[in-house]
């Protein structure tokens, strides 16, 4: 499954209702760090298909959810389980270490 966009309107049913894992991954079309990450993120979307959904939040387009995360700095992961934030880490990060965030 590919990543899913995330909005302030389908941020509840997408994210804070799901019973499950969703890891959020807060971006900008801008950000060179962001860009780098984008396939790794996208890997990690086919590879656990039906285990973790994969969302991203574009903060220039959604800055509510931005802040709402606390979001200072770009690229951010975010881990949400049950609609719980589990996990957080700014910057670019491997595709390892962020199966590691996953695995709550």
């Amino acid at each position: 499954m590919a990543e899913i966009t995330i909005t302030k309107e389908n941020f509840d049913d997408e994210v804070r209702n799901y019973k499950g894992v969703v890891l959020l991954d807060l971006w900008a079309s801008w950000c060179g760090p962001c860009m780098m990450l984008s396939p790794v993120i996208s890997e990690i979307a086919e590879e656990m298909d039906g285990k973790v959904k994969v969302g991203k939040i574009n903060v220039d387009e959604q800055p509510e959810l931005a802040a709402a995360f606390r979001c200072e700095s770009i690229p951010m992961l975010a881990v949400v389980k049950d609609g719980a934030v589990h996990n957080m880490a700014v910057g670019y990060r491997e595709k390892d270490n962020i199966i590691k965030m996953l695995n709550l």
